[in-house]
């Protein structure tokens, strides 16, 4: 097919479902044939961790290094060569940043292909392996030597990220009087903290890093570093411009949507990175001195630990200029993993305003004229964090069959002119921020002369050496994000959303699976639309067009902060279309407007709308989208402009909900109203068959546990909807140990599983039961509770994704059973403490709930009786101490 004739069917496509409905035909043209290019040469390079020379064969591997030199070479002799560089297994410990430029770059239809060799999983590390340890004392802490330019905000302890050491004011006994002031804290009334912060050195003081969950904003997680303590005042002096970003930002006019303060006085919920605090599994890094310090958990040998520490914050940097772009280059079935993002240690610190992005300058940053005086233009400039793999000024990039694993910034970031990018078939896990950045926000008009400075500064590494004027050619285009799995990211900075998109044309985002997520699943358009509503729609514009977000998979989001969706959308999401009169033209307006489509959304039961349509947003057409188990509202907004098509959709919750303002105008029809817990014949088979990973046409999807989050109501059913992911054609299904045939695995996320008569929620399962047992999952309805509330969609791995749990001591679960043995589930975490377990009313046996890691761990095991007597019994669980006692289910 020829591109001229992509382009038009790509067109026909958008436009022609919205035509038809006036009864237009519209047709395209035909395909010329193209003529066959003559046959490139092949050419096949080998590298591995321990390769050298320039051989680059099979038997003589090169290094990294040394295979992108004879890239460039076999390149400079033969531009149009096919050339493909095979990684051996191991991991690829880089020095410096792996950085890839114009002349890294294949030819179109001959791209450079890095791919893993056949069986091997390389990984792109940025990190150095901590080796050397010693026992200090009988303290539990063990040191080891680093170099001393040592500075890192993660640690990876046999392949999972360890918590920084840390604990809570709390439990240092901190009474919590302390008075905020414009530069900190007075903590004077409070002798406890005296005497902490009175025990450490001033550089010590330095260190201590505080944390503000929803201080800014339930949606945000603010951090701030103190600077220094004076003892004989009792004067906290935090760090700047952090401390004044967070407690005494400028405000601005024509706002449609907040970005608040915190009250000086509001005191941290978490002290972090002092060697005071290191608790079990914890670390402390003393980079001046050179020494590491880690504690290990009940159960770890030191000797057996494998520790890395990152060195490394941009990991791969494939960068170009607008000029001379970089491109044609593949990347396939490699890892990149263990590098960091230091900047939230600097004094700026992480003043978070939504979305990972935050202010790191003055406190009218981004503001441009709607503040006074005037801050930052263009307006929602905010500081986005660093990506440790990054793509600017490109074409014809491939990233596919990857993993984005043990990150600290975000994942992946494109922008600045990157054309026709492919993100497919990878998995991002383990990621302290977003997993995807797509887009700049310092180039929502990038045609405007005045805006180039801050581009060039902001959104490209090459900045100083583009000599191409800045225009329409910076233009994020044609990005393709499909069949990736995106889970447990934001485990540092817990306002990400799976996936940030700002400002670009003909992005499709589409059969990805997002879930574990801590806030919003899909972003687009963060902060742009603050100033703009239906009675100011056009205080600020952007070049968005033609984007979609079509048959994504999302659920278990929003499961530490709120006021997000599965789906957020703010600000401008078309270029206008105009008709012959002057009048905008709404048929090809709405076809260049936002294509949220086919989704499916559930568990999500802390969201205000799971398709929010906030701050100015306009021109979006929400259709065949399918919301359960999903919060408030299943689509609305605050203060939006309007122009949305709310159409064809199956929603558990109510549509068209604008507490704030209402939009211009809106048009919902064909909707369906489903239950909260829907049953297979509540939902088109064919809208989950086209939903997630791999419900299109490419192979092979990640590969993740199979695991189940949602099975709809068993009772009077001779058939369920279970929801859940990794499903594939051989994942079996069992009711309790007994495999279940004829199940109908319609996508990687949902199947309709046939049941017998009887049969609970907890015996359906991916794992056969152990034989002669049965789980009771905790809303089972034979359990009694007193004191417990139901919880669900937390997204720490609950089972059955709900708990209950009780705050006041006292409260209890109680279950009856026939059996001869029963263990209780629960959770272990640091704001749980003791429960009593007593049987028959026998003598109450005290058992902890704290983990011995410092670590949150669900639906474990937390007491298992001994043998029991056949017959029937009676289990009563109590909680005694803690912030929160949780309870998943029994084992009988």
């Amino acid at each position: 097919m020829s591109p001229q004739g992509s382009i038009t069917r790509r067109l026909l496509r958008r436009v022609g479902p919205i035509a038809a409905a006036l009864g237009l035909i519209l047709t395209a043209p035909v395909a010329q044939p193209a003529t066959a290019a003559p046959t490139a040469a092949s050419v096949t390079l080998h590298a591995s961790p321990s390769g050298a020379g320039s051989t680059c064969s099979s038997s003589a591997p090169c290094s990294l290094s040394g295979a992108q030199e004879a890239v460039r070479t076999h390149l400079a002799a033969d531009g149009s060569a096919d050339i493909t560089v095979l990684l051996a297994d191991g991991a690829y410990r880089l020095s410096k940043t792996w950085s890839l430029g114009p002349a890294d770059s294949g030819t179109p239809g001959h791209p450079v292909v890095w791919r893993s060799a056949p069986g091997a999983h390389p990984v792109i590390s940025g990190a150095s392996q901590v080796t050397g340890w010693t026992q200090r004392g009988s303290s539990g802490v063990w040191s080891a030597p680093v170099p001393s330019s040592s500075n890192s905000r993660q640690l990876y302890v046999d392949g999972r990220k360890a918590p920084i050491a840390q604990a809570t004011p709390a439990s240092l006994g901190f009474r919590g009087s302390w008075t905020g002031t414009s530069t900190g804290y007075t903590i004077s009334g409070d002798p406890a903290a005296m005497a902490w912060f009175g025990s450490l050195t001033a550089s010590q003081v330095a260190g201590v890093e505080f944390g503000y969950p929803g201080g800014n904003g339930p949606w945000t997680d603010s951090r701030c570093r103190v600077a220094s303590f004076t003892a004989a005042s009792g004067a906290l002096r935090m760090s700047q411009p952090c401390w004044t970003n967070v407690t005494a930002r400028a405000s601005y006019s024509q706002a449609s949507g907040g970005l608040p303060s915190m009250s000086p006085n509001t005191m941290p919920a978490r002290i972090e990175n002092a060697q005071a605090l290191i608790g079990a599994g914890q670390w402390f890094l003393d980079g001046p001195g050179g020494t590491l310090y880690y504690r290990p958990s009940a159960g770890q040998q030191m000797s057996s630990l494998t520790v890395e520490l990152p060195r490394l914050e941009t990991l791969v940097r494939g960068a170009g200029t607008l000029a001379t772009p970089i491109h044609d280059i593949t990347f396939s079935g490699l890892q990149f993993s263990h590098a960091t993002w230091n900047a939230p240690s600097t004094g700026a610190g992480f003043s978070d305003v939504q979305s990972n992005l935050r202010m790191t300058a003055a406190n009218n940053q981004g503001m441009c004229n709607f503040s006074n005086p005037a801050g930052s233009c263009p307006w929602g400039s905010l500081t986005q964090p660093l990506a440790n793999v990054s793509i600017t000024a490109s074409k014809n990039i491939t990233l596919t069959g990857n993993r984005f694993t043990g990150l600290g910034g975000a994942g992946l970031g494109v922008m600045y002119g990157a054309t026709n990018t492919l993100i497919q078939g990878n998995e991002f896990t383990d990621i302290a921020s977003t997993a995807l950045l797509l887009g700049c926000t310092y180039d929502p008009l990038p045609t405007n002369p005045s805006d180039a400075a801050g581009i060039k500064q902001n959104c490209t590494p090459n900045g100083a050496s583009e000599t191409a004027t800045i225009g329409t050619n910076e233009i994020l285009t044609g990005t393709t994000v499909a069949d990736n799995v995106i889970h447990h990211i934001g485990t540092d900075y817990p306002s990400a959303s799976g996936i940030t998109l700002l400002f670009s044309r003909n992005t499709t985002i589409t059969r990805n699976n997002l879930y574990d997520l801590p806030y919003t699943g899909i972003t687009a358009g963060v902060i742009q639309g603050h100033v703009n509503q239906a009675t100011t729609p056009q205080n600020t514009t952007n070049i968005n067009s033609s984007n979609t977000i079509s048959n994504n998979i999302l659920h278990d989001y929003l499961s530490v902060r709120s006021d997000g969706g599965a789906v957020y959308v703010e600000g401008h999401q078309a270029q206008y279309v105009y008709k012959t009169d002057g009048t905008i033209d709404p048929v090809q307006t709405l076809a260049k407007g936002l294509q949220v489509t086919g989704n499916v959304a559930y568990n999500g039961p802390t969201t205000n709308f799971t398709y929010y349509n906030d701050a100015g947003s306009e021109w979006i057409n929400w259709q065949g989208n399918i919301a359960f188990r999903a919060g408030d509202k299943s689509h609305g907004g605050c203060s939006p402009t309007g122009h949305f098509w709310i159409t064809g959709n199956y929603f558990s919750a109510g549509i068209q909900s604008y507490p704030c303002a209402q939009p211009v105008d809106t048009h919902a029809s064909g909707n369906t109203t489903i239950p909260a817990n829907p049953r297979p014949a509540d939902l088109p088979n064919a809208l989950l068959r086209g939903a997630g990973a791999g419900s299109g046409s490419f192979t092979p999807v990640p590969s993740v546990p199979a695991k189940i989050y949602y099975v709809s109501p068993t009772a009077n059913a001779t058939e369920v909807l279970v929801a859940g992911e990794g499903f594939g054609p051989a994942t079996p299904v069992y009711i309790g140990t007994t495999p279940v045939a004829d199940v109908t695995r319609l996508s990687s996320g949902f199947m309709i599983v046939p049941i017998p008569a009887g049969t609970s929620a907890g015996q359906i399962s991916v794992t056969p039961q152990v034989p002669g047992s049965i789980r009771l999952n905790d809303d089972d309805g034979a359990i009694t509770y007193s004191g417990y509330a139901y919880a669900d969609g937390r997204s720490y791995g609950d089972h059955r994704n709900d708990v209950h749990y009780a705050t006041s001591n006292g409260s209890t679960a109680s279950l009856t059973f026939t059996g001869t043995r029963v263990t209780v589930y629960g959770e272990q975490n640091t704001d749980q403490g003791n429960i009593g377990i007593s049987i028959d009313g026998g003598p109450q046996q005290v058992v902890t709930t704290l983990p011995s890691d410092g670590v949150r761990h669900a639906n474990v095991a937390v007491y298992t009786s001994g043998l029991l007597s056949s017959g029937r019994h009676t289990i009563v669980v109590t909680k005694l101490s803690g912030q929160y006692s949780t309870l998943d289910g029994f084992t009988v």
